[in-house]
């Protein structure tokens, strides 16, 4: 197995200037990137801070007690982030969601929930809104969270086995609050849920078909994601990595399983539906999905931006440096001068980082100061 290297530095300091361009125009409702991708999904870090130190995202060699988190300060205000949302959805954005660190540990998130509830779309509708959480505190916030708006959540969870869910998270979490929080959702109305799983050979690959057992037929959809090198500080080494493939193959060993169109462009899950007596999908079973970045890139249609917890926005998971828009809202600037910026910043977007992966020398994805995960969000 490959040495591992982590990296002890903090990730946040490089940011770009956002543009200010010469004439302030007003959004048109839709932008285009340099390959022609829309954007529609905006993602939202709400909190840099996090009570898992799951491996691949967080770890204590590098979050200990003594890391650096943002002063409050430092942090958009539910009030700055609403008014981006709106100039976001003026741009086209559809779907917003929320993320972290850990979102539930930002205190009155439901509050902030309620505020882009209230926004609409360039169609005149509400956004999709969701949150995405480790399921620790959502057996509390279920139900406010659902009464202020928020439609759906997404629960990560990588193992049902408490000793194996245990040492992934670090922190000695059991799956049974999990499994509670997800309870609660669901009695809530956040629906539909989805569970995601990432996947570590040698890790937790042995627990593919009990969580799939698990949540076949429950109505939840499980996704298992690839090990992914986002970031510096996860120590991610290609050994580590068991491809979609090889999770579909192990699951079809157990279920019968046919392919499912995407649910919507842009969408990063490849479905397969469990399928019934007759061959065909049996939708009371439900369906799983798998999220391939390392093997099966999926840029070509990546249609996502991400705004962090102080207001960097960032063209790619995988990215280095983020433009910086608090400047922007505490500096004077207008909403039509925000929105000129954002034009300019996502119009000159070329990322496709999965895609040139793999032609990449060693040294280079090494030594590349990746912004972390635990930061922007997944």
């Amino acid at each position: 197995m490959a040495e591992r290297v982590i990296p002890l530095y903090d990730q946040r300091v490089a940011a770009l200037a956002a543009p200010r361009p010469i004439q302030a125009l007003p959004p048109q409702g839709r932008l285009l990137d340099r390959l022609q991708r829309p954007l529609r999904d905006l993602r939202i870090s709400v909190t840099d801070r996090c009570n898992f130190r799951c491996s691949y995202c967080m770890p204590k060699e590098v979050f200990g007690k003594d890391y650096p988190y943002l002063p409050h300060a430092d942090l958009l205000t539910f009030e700055e982030i609403t008014r981006l949302a709106r100039i976001f959805l003026a741009h086209g954005v559809r779907k917003i969601r929320l993320t972290g660190g850990e979102p539930l540990l930002r205190k009155n998130v439901e509050r902030l929930v309620e505020m882009l509830a209230a926004l609409r779309t360039v169609e005149g509708t509400p956004p999709e809104l969701t949150l995405t959480t480790n399921g620790s505190l959502l057996k509390r916030k279920a139900r406010a969270l659902r009464d202020a708006g928020l439609q759906r959540v997404t629960v990560s969870l990588d193992a049902l086995d408490d000793a194996v869910f245990q040492r992934m998270n670090d922190v000695g979490f059991p799956v049974a609050e999990v499994l509670e929080g997800i309870e609660a959702a669901r009695q809530a109305g956040l629906a539909p849920i989805k569970v995601n799983m990432v996947v570590k050979r040698g890790t937790n690959d042995d627990q593919i078909v009990p969580m799939a057992r698990h949540f076949r037929g429950t109505g939840i959809v499980l996704r298992f994601i690839e090990y992914m090198d986002v970031g510096s500080s996860n120590g991610w080494c290609m050994d580590e990595v068991l491809p979609s493939a090889e999770v579909r193959a192990r699951l079809q060993q157990a279920f019968a399983l046919v392919p499912l169109e995407p649910s919507s462009p842009g969408e990063t899950a490849e479905r397969w539906g469990y399928a019934g007596a007759d061959g065909r999908h049996d939708p009371a079973l439900g369906e799983v999905g798998f999220i391939s970045s390392v093997t099966q890139a999926f840029c070509r249609d990546c249609n996502r931006a991400r705004l962090s917890t102080e207001g960097r926005l960032y063209l790619c998971l995988f990215a280095e440096r983020g433009y910086d828009l608090r400047t922007l809202l505490r500096g004077g600037a207008s909403d039509d001068d925000i929105a000129a910026s954002l034009a300019a910043i996502w119009g000159q977007r070329a990322d496709r980082y999965s895609e040139i992966r793999a032609s990449l020398p060693p040294e280079t994805r090494r030594s590349a100061r990746r912004i972390e995960m635990s930061y922007i969000g997944g």
